[in-house]
Order: structure tokens, then sequence, then C-alpha cells
């Protein structure tokens, strides 16, 4: 059976989200309804212990092209993110995150790019990567630091030239996603950084655009998932390493 054809495929990861999804889903399908292109819009459920679930399936007759992907167990944002990939139709595929900190808007500005031949557009946050690029309501302050400190941990080992990439608003040409995504092995939160890792080792060319990012504060990243991501940055410089190509 021939796949659709879908222009963009936006993937969602959702663990524990059932407070956040619906605002999200419509503000999703209010910017996507009034685009000329096709599209399709994928909720993972990495395991939500909430009701999750109950949610978007309640949703699935308003939200027009919503697919639902329905794990039962929790495996971590990075896995959540490759199975979304891999199962997605769309010629470009953009994961975007649950609370929309980065508004679905942002895609208007990686169109360009991607019209322009380029394999891989992410937002940053960082000003140093992208002109104009801001946290319009921030982090708290020891995020902001831990986070700046680790940056520079992750461009020494993983990811140089890239000073932000824990943005949860990436896209890919199809083809970019495929081969990037059956390659990842970290489950966890530092699969953004393997990710790039890996474009820039394929050889793909990498946009960045800047992000106007609005920080929910019920956000459930905890203080410890800091050093566990630098725990993992270190193994993926030794996958790195042992990459043949």
């Amino acid at each position: 059976m021939p796949k659709p054809d879908i222009y963009l495929s936006v993937i969602v990861p959702a663990y524990n989200e059932a407070e956040k999804l619906p605002k999200t889903l419509k503000r999703f399908q209010e910017y996507l309804f009034q685009q000329a292109y096709s599209y399709e819009i994928i909720v993972v459920n990495d395991g939500a212990r909430d009701n999750t679930a109950d949610v978007v399936r309640n949703m699935e007759r308003d939200i027009k092209n919503l697919r639902f992907i329905d794990r039962k167990k929790n495996m971590g944002k990075g896995y959540t993110v490759r199975e979304g990939m891999l199962a997605a139709y769309g010629r470009i595929r953009l994961f975007a995150d649950a609370d929309n900190a980065t508004d679905i808007s942002h895609f208007d500005k990686m169109r360009p790019f991607f019209d322009k031949g380029f394999d891989a557009v992410i937002c940053s946050r960082d000003p140093k990567d992208a002109l104009g690029a801001k946290q319009a309501v921030a982090q708290a302050w020891w995020k902001r630091a831990l986070g700046n400190m680790g940056n520079l941990y992750i461009q020494w080992m993983a990811v140089p030239g890239i000073w932000d990439t824990q943005c949860g608003f990436k896209a890919f040409r199809d083809y970019a996603a495929e081969k990037i995504f059956s390659a990842t092995k970290i489950n966890r939160w530092a699969f953004d950084v393997e990710v790039l890792a890996l474009a820039k080792r394929f050889g793909y060319k990498i946009g960045i655009i800047p992000a106007n990012w609005v920080n929910d504060p019920r956000s459930s990243v905890k203080f410890m998932a800091y050093f566990h991501t630098l725990w993992e940055v270190f193994k993926i410089r030794r996958l790195l390493n042992k990459l043949k190509i």
C-alpha cells in the first residue's frame, strides 16, 4: 500500500501531558488548517501515568489529521521522538514539545531553509546561534546556568558550533530523519545532542532559526536530568567514535 503524500508531519512526544495537550493541539490545528500544504499530527504516548491517552482519543474527532501512537511503557523522550519520526509520512518531519513553548508558527521561518536545500532546520534560544533568539518567558536561573555550562561541554564532546542543542523544535527532510533516527541509541534527554551529532557526521546541512521561547513553569525537566544528560553526552562521544560511515 503506497504511503500518503504528506508535506509536513508534526511529532509530539507526550509523557503526562494531559493538561497541556488540548491547548497545544488546538493551536496546531489553528495554524496548520490555514496552510496550503498537507499535514499530519502524530502524538506519541510515552507510557504516561496520567490520562494523556484519554485526552488524545477524545480529541481525535476534533483535530484534523491526528494520529495517535499509544505506547503503554515509558521509554524516554528520545525513544518516543524516534518512534514518531520513523512512523511519519511527511516529506518534512518536525518534532515539537507538548507545551508549544516554541510556537508552531516558527515553521514559517524554517520553510525557506528547506526550499534552499537544507536537510535539517532547528530552533535556538541563544542569539549566538541566530540573531533575535530569546526566551520571552525565561527558565529558572539555575536551569539557565546549568544549561550554559553544559553546552560548552556538549560542544567540546559532540556538537561544535551549536549553542542551543536542546530546544524542542527541530525539523528534518524525510531521508535525513530516517537515516538519523534509525541510527540513534540515546532514549532520554541527550537525544537532541545525538541527533545533531549524527546530522553533522552524515554531512547534512543544518539551518538555525531564532526561537521566541516561552517557558512553561510546569515543565517536567528535573534538576538531576541535567547531570544524566552530561553522562549521556559522554556515551554519545563513544558511539560516534565507533560509527562507521
